[in-house]
């Protein structure tokens, strides 16, 4: 019996006459000369390798959450979505294949940064504290522990990698490419947009430990595009299990990445087919923090 839009799972889009522009981690990209049709597959990627087990749902996950969050924030900056249901030839023909993960975007020259906002000391901003007491070049108070809630919001820019790990600059260096003007605009919109989603979160019972956005600008003026606070792109703890001193539990792929380090893979490509047990975790993990933020079960 084929699988209903809902249910079918989508490793990678192969449209008859027609091919992406970019296959990322986790999205295909098609140019629409004006625009672009993003489509988000249900790849899933653990220490920068694509696995060969796509996680059902996943793609669902981050379109229709990305969608949430653009239209919730909608005041605080313009974002880059058209349009999530009408898609223009020839891609009206692959309708339901597209319904539910995909997005018609306006397309913009995008930022050679990425913003990051941390409100917890955890990940590469951890690792980073324990060897110099600093993040990003920001100093912080000694003795803090792994996940630690921050004195204040930190604003931390990465450099953007084709390939492999993002790399942490501090704010000046972040001037330097992007210049001092629209580096202090990002940073603002990026705390900003932080501030908002964790008091919405936090309401429901997730903390947000850190997240990190991309902007873009079309005729001068700054976008918010790409995703918007999904798992991949944030850390989603949950309020009720926190616990500082060590890594959290998080809404995202933790189930594959232990189940990885477990089998000792090295990583390095190809991954290892993923076991139906964990697949099913990571999917209901993925539902869970959908349902959760937005308030209802995946459509």
């Amino acid at each position: 019996m084929a699988a209903s839009p809902a249910t079918k799972t989508i490793r990678e889009t192969n449209f008859a006459g027609v091919s992406p522009v970019a296959r990322g981690k986790v999205r295909d990209i098609y140019d629409l000369q004006d625009r672009l049709l993003i489509v988000a597959t249900d790849r899933l990627s653990a220490f920068d390798v694509v696995m060969p087990t796509p996680i059902p749902d996943k793609g669902r996950v981050l379109t229709q959450l990305s969608l949430f969050w653009f239209n919730l924030l909608h005041d605080v900056i313009p974002n880059h979505v058209l349009s999530s249901t009408c898609f223009p030839a020839p891609f009206n023909q692959f309708a339901e294949d597209l319904a539910g993960r995909s997005m018609v975007v306006r397309k913009t020259k995008p930022l050679p940064i990425e913003c990051v906002a941390r409100g917890y000391l955890s990940g590469s901003g951890w690792r980073e504290y324990r060897l110099t007491g600093k993040v990003c070049g920001i100093a912080l108070p000694p003795g803090l522990k792994e996940s630690d809630k921050l004195p204040e919001l930190i604003f931390t820019p990465a450099t953007k990698a084709p390939s492999g790990h993002d790399e942490n600059i501090s704010f000046t260096q972040a001037t330097e490419i992007i210049g001092k003007s629209l580096a202090e605009k990002v940073r603002d919109v990026t705390l900003e947009i932080y501030r908002r989603a964790a008091a919405y979160a936090e309401q429901r019972g997730i903390l947000l430990a850190d997240t990190k956005f991309e902007f873009g600008l079309l005729n001068n003026e700054l976008i918010w595009i790409d995703e918007a606070l999904t798992p991949d792109s944030s850390r989603f703890w949950s309020a009720a299990q926190y616990q500082p001193g060590g890594a959290q539990p998080s809404f995202d792929k933790q189930f594959v990445r232990d189940y990885l380090e477990h089998i000792q893979w090295p990583k390095t490509a190809p991954g290892p087919v993923l076991p139906p047990d964990v697949v099913a975790a990571t999917r209901a993990k993925y539902r869970e923090a959908f349902r959760i933020l937005v308030g209802h079960e995946l459509d």
